[in-house]
């Protein structure tokens, strides 16, 4: 297999990562999980970050072929159909983001579900090419129904874009108290990624930094096995659930959940404009 460059680029506002993965020989390409600006406060939305990873993928002459959503994220819009637009790469989900659409569609008065928005849906063993290397699927919900990682082997090792089912040791792990989670689903992902092997490298979604470091966009599974304050080596699955149990009872919802939801379960896609041109989100009322 030829070799595989990672460029990781840090979305400030809502820390989340979003990766680059290119063949070194083929410069063909796939980015993880993209992410669009949007203020909540006066509903702007736009492009600045992903137009700088776009310029990237330009000046270096690669091919993007994939779009990789980890999974239908909450705490951040997804740029997945600018990037497409932009480039022609075929946005991905996993299969079972039909449930989390047929959810949400209920609660958003939506269609999403029965509309093509994903260009390709896919499941634990299935595989991506790029170049000469493969891009394998493995199934870890937990955090929601339709959370992937994204593996791939060659000569160097191993690189697995994890989405949210874990972040920086000393972060811990994702919540699993949005419909569909599961703490002690998320706890048998987790030992499925800790099966890859102590040196393969678990690419983030999300760092949230203390004062005392910047943001780390990888950190390799032994790190995670040693100091991860919510599932160590020693952590039991009944101790998990206990840990996620108490963690999740405190949280608030994310700041950017509602917009999120509702562009995120249609692949990216915003709604369509009225005659002024202009775009409605909705917000539900309890």
């Amino acid at each position: 297999m030829d070799k595989i460059h990672i460029e990781s680029f840090y979305h400030q506002d809502t820390q989340t990562f979003c990766h680059l993965i290119t063949d070194a020989e083929t410069k063909s390409s796939a980015l993880v999980d993209p992410v669009m600006d949007y203020s909540p406060a006066g509903g702007r939305f736009g492009y600045e970050f992903i137009d700088s990873v776009l310029y990237y993928i330009k000046s270096n002459q690669l091919q993007l072929l994939w779009v990789l959503e980890t999974h239908i994220h909450a705490d951040h819009l997804t740029a997945a159909q600018y990037v497409k637009e932009h480039t022609g790469a075929k946005v991905v989900s996993g299969t079972s983001v039909k449930s989390v659409q047929r959810y949400f569609d209920e609660m958003f008065d939506l269609n999403s579900c029965a509309e093509s928005l994903f260009d390709k849906l896919v499941e634990s063993g299935d595989s991506l090419p790029l170049g000469a290397s493969n891009i394998e699927v493995m199934a870890t919900p937990g955090h929601t129904q339709s959370c992937l990682t994204y593996v791939l082997k060659n000569q160097e090792g191993v690189s697995a874009f994890i989405g949210d089912t874990l972040f920086m040791p000393d972060i811990g792990s994702a919540r699993c108290d949005f419909p569909g989670g599961s703490a002690a689903v998320l706890f048998d992902s987790i030992q499925n990624i800790y099966a890859l092997g102590d040196k393969a490298e678990l690419y983030l979604c999300h760092d949230y930094p203390p004062s005392s470091r910047k943001a780390v966009a990888s950190v390799c599974v032994a790190a995670q096995k040693q100091n991860n304050i919510h599932c160590g080596q020693d952590t039991d699955k009944e101790q998990f659930i206990n840990i996620r149990a108490k963690r999740d009872a405190s949280l608030a919802p994310p700041r950017l959940l509602l917009p999120s939801l509702q562009v995120n379960i249609r692949a990216g896609v915003l709604p369509a404009a009225d005659a002024q041109g202009r775009r409605f989100l909705r917000i539900p009322l309890r």
